[in-house]
């Protein structure tokens, strides 16, 4: 054999006997999860009768979870050391969002609850309870408008509502503490009107059928009304 070749074969003998020495990525399936501290950790089982703990959770910035208990992990052993290992990917395929369009991102937790982004800038919010914070205020921009399907009613709780256009009700609108209209061109009333439990008062003319209340006439001997 000649010497170039002895010194590949040594060469590959000692490549082979450095890297089995190095472990690489494995899969595991987490038994414990540590969410209380600055970074998340885990208790893993990995290999039978391996159990590795305090593995740390390396996530995204700005996103975060506690991945139940039984998800599988990837675990990387920076250089190749089991006890430097990080979980890199988490998965739990029973509570996976499936069945998404190519292109398609969904955020979904154990529950239930999800967000989806669907194809034709298109997005799906599913919960049980939707919380919104804001107090410095919400802004909605919606020109081709807005529908509310509210089949046990709708409670807004501020000093007021206001609306640049019109309001239009199909059922009746109720003034529990009082009502006060004011038509700044003029009040228009359609259909009949029943006033009832109190008096009408004005400090104008009433007219019906272009016959003044203030200045209509009686008839002879009578006169008008003082």
């Amino acid at each position: 054999m000649s010497y170039v070749a002895k010194l590949v074969n040594k060469t590959r003998t000692t490549i082979n006997n450095t890297t089995s020495s190095v472990r690489q990525a494995f899969r595991g399936r987490l038994t414990r999860v540590n969410a209380s501290q600055p970074i998340q950790s885990a208790q893993i089982a990995a290999l039978a009768d391996e159990f590795l703990q305090d593995v740390e959770q390396i996530q995204q910035f700005g996103f975060t979870s506690n991945p139940p208990v039984g998800s599988e992990a990837i675990v990387l052993p920076l250089s190749g050391q089991t006890s430097h290992g990080i979980i890199i990917a988490t998965e739990h395929g029973e509570y996976r969002i499936k069945a998404l369009a190519a292109g398609e991102v969904a955020v979904y937790n154990q529950s239930g609850a999800s967000i989806t982004l669907k194809n034709g800038k298109l997005i799906e919010i599913d919960c049980e309870t939707l919380n919104i914070k804001a107090p410095s205020g919400v802004k909605i921009e919606a020109a081709a408008g807005i529908n509310i399907d509210a089949q046990s009613g709708v409670n807004i709780s501020a000093q007021n509502v206001n609306c640049s256009q019109e309001i239009t009700a199909a059922g009746q609108i109720n003034g529990n503490g009082g009502m006060n209209i004011k038509g700044g061109q003029g009040a228009i009333f359609s259909g009949n009107i029943v006033q009832t439990n109190g008096s009408y008062t004005t400090v104008g003319d009433v007219k019906a059928k272009g016959i003044s209340l203030a200045d209509h006439d009686h008839s002879v001997s009578v006169g008008k009304p003082v």
